[in-house]
């Protein structure tokens, strides 16, 4: 745990000259305030101060006078910045003047999460599968969508043109103190996945949020652009952010594996009501997991993304597979979750429904078998964000893990979305229509 004093240390030893006190907005999209050192000490004081205004974008929202809570812990040099003048920084919680936690901040939500399963005796690790496309910029340095590589599944150079990029990203995690477990290319032509050590669910959300930022960052200064866009190409393999949970009980042991050694798919009752309680709720949370317009165009086109609530224990097809590592822990994977999610309430989601199965023992179906014709069983998930925006409303456990008041905003944002892209005249309707017509 670091203190203050360790923090100020350090900032003067590595002749830190700008620190970033970044936090979410509600949507979980990255921002922040740079200050300097004069202003460490109102900084490890909470108090400083954040317009309310600033996180709901362009939605019209009273706003009121909040605070920035640097945790502490979160303390990084970022490693990509000049080695004179260093810029380090925080992930901040957001908080009312008496300290009273902020209920529209996603970071607020897991922690209520998490202290919820507490209570019931859990611990959570999370360990993430983080995608994302490197494309090149144009010659005004916007993105674009063209790459020219040709790679796939765990090709290496000359095919995979982003290994050097990806080897400074990897390198630059580890300074951070991330312990990254594996990266590769992906399926897809540009497409990329750094894979880094579980922990705690607040830790990994943390985690991914800074991973992001730290993987642009480095992207850029290839000339290249990453994007966590779901599905950027219509023919290619969109980008996922399969989530693997991992549930300890007070006696620190794997709640989910079975205690007889021959028990059915290796679970335990627990993990069966967990992958129920998900399930139950799968339709609900996927204006979370799945949280824009161009989330549904890669859950409808296949690529082994989920298109039905189900489970197995072998097949990528499942929305949820629960599997045995190679030191014999259980975990439950749930792959429904794209890049563009917000890891906070992704999380929390997830551990919410399925502790909802374990205290109401939320029997799931049977499991799919690997093998021809498994998608097509269990409930359709949402085609497209209206419908997933509808099935959130008519979850009244998923808006109330959210909050009220939160959820409402959301969902008004999210239906706004739907509303504004449906408005656009596409070039697929230029092309099919404008002679035909």
């Amino acid at each position: 745990m670091k203190t203050k004093e360790d923090i100020k240390q350090l900032i003067e030893k590595e002749n830190v000259e700008f620190i970033r006190l970044q936090f979410t907005d509600m949507y979980g999209t990255l921002k922040n305030i740079a200050v300097t050192p004069g202003q460490m000490e109102r900084v490890l004081e909470n108090r400083f101060t954040l317009d309310g205004r600033k996180l709901f974008g362009d939605m019209d929202i009273d706003g009121e006078e909040l605070y920035l809570w640097p945790d502490l812990d979160s303390f990084v040099i970022l490693p990509w910045r000049p080695q004179q003048g260093k810029v380090g920084k925080f992930l901040c919680d957001i908080r009312y003047e008496d300290g009273t936690k902020y209920e529209l901040s996603p970071r607020t939500v897991l922690e209520n999460v998490v202290e919820m399963a507490d209570r019931e005796g859990y611990e959570f690790f999370v360990d993430p599968e983080c995608e994302f496309f490197l494309f090149h910029t144009d010659e005004n340095d916007i993105p674009t969508t063209i790459t020219h590589e040709q790679a796939g599944l765990m090709d290496v150079g000359p095919l995979d043109k982003g290994e050097n990029a990806r080897r400074d990203m990897v390198l630059a995690l580890e300074e951070m103190g991330f312990e990254i477990e594996s990266s590769h290319h992906e399926k897809s032509p540009a497409q990329h996945e750094i894979s880094f050590k579980e922990g705690t669910a607040l830790q990994i959300a943390d985690s991914v949020t800074t991973f992001r930022f730290a993987v642009r960052s480095i992207a850029k200064r290839f000339g290249m652009y990453a994007t966590f866009m779901p599905k950027p190409m219509t023919d290619e393999a969109g980008s996922g952010m399969h989530l693997h949970f991992t549930l300890y009980g007070k006696d620190g042991k794997n709640v989910f594996r079975s205690k007889e050694k021959n028990s059915k798919d290796f679970l335990s009752d627990e993990g069966r009501y967990f992958i129920g309680g998900i399930l139950k709720h799968a339709r609900g949370i996927c204006a979370v997991t799945n949280p824009i317009v161009n989330s549904y165009k890669r859950i409808l086109s296949g690529f082994e993304a989920p298109r039905f609530a189900n489970w197995s224990t072998g097949s990528n097809g499942s929305m949820i597979r629960a599997h045995k590592c190679y030191d014999g822990e259980i975990k439950i994977e749930v792959r429904i979750p794209d890049a563009s999610a917000n890891p906070y309430l992704a999380i929390a989601v997830c551990m919410a429904a399925g502790i909802d199965g374990i205290k109401n023992h939320i029997e799931p179906a049977d499991r799919v078998v690997t093998g021809a014709g498994t998608k097509a069983v269990g409930k359709l998930l949402p085609e497209n964000l209206k419908e997933a925006v509808k099935f959130m409303k008519d979850d009244k456990f998923i808006t109330e893990v959210i909050g009220d008041k939160y959820s409402k905003i959301y969902m008004k944002a999210k239906t706004d979305e739907w509303n504004e892209y449906m408005k656009q005249v596409s070039k697929w309707e230029i092309d099919r229509y404008l002679i035909q017509m």
